[in-house]
């Protein structure tokens, strides 16, 4: 059964490595075969990589969209994994779910649950800077 994928005028999406824009109107494309696709909204550049868990997103997201160098980038992921769960093992059960994934070959599944890991590191980061600001309000001038 083939995907079909709302491609909106201006939006993005990359399929088995090439870069397709809309630079038309509005339109539907359907896919027939095996391929590995991103939409826009999925896509993460590597500047927009700033945090620890979306550099394992990107690496994640480089092994899916460039099969040649997969194993590089499945390395790269691995250790971005390991120093991730050392800082923030209460990731661990997200982290197992990615790495299940991953030995699946399940690569746009591992970047699904990826986001939840993203998620997560919002959320502590969010608690932390919370946190931060009590204390800096009860040492207040």
């Amino acid at each position: 059964m083939p995907l079909s994928i709302d491609f909106k005028a201006g939006d993005k999406i990359i399929i088995n490595g090439a870069v397709i824009e809309n630079l038309g109107s509005n339109s539907t494309i359907s896919i027939h075969n095996q391929a590995a696709i991103l939409r826009g909204k999925e896509v993460l550049s590597a500047e927009d990589s700033t945090t620890p868990a979306s550099r394992i997103y990107f690496a994640l997201q480089c092994a899916y969209i460039f099969p040649q160098n997969r194993g590089d980038y499945i390395e790269g992921y691995v250790n971005l994994l390991d120093e991730y769960l050392e800082a923030c093992p209460s990731a661990k059960a997200i982290a197992d779910g990615i790495q299940a994934s991953v030995d699946k070959g399940q690569l746009y599944k591992a970047l699904k649950t990826t986001q939840d890991l993203i998620k997560h590191e919002a959320e502590i980061l969010s608690t932390l800077q919370q946190e931060l600001d009590e204390v800096a309000h009860e040492d207040g001038p």
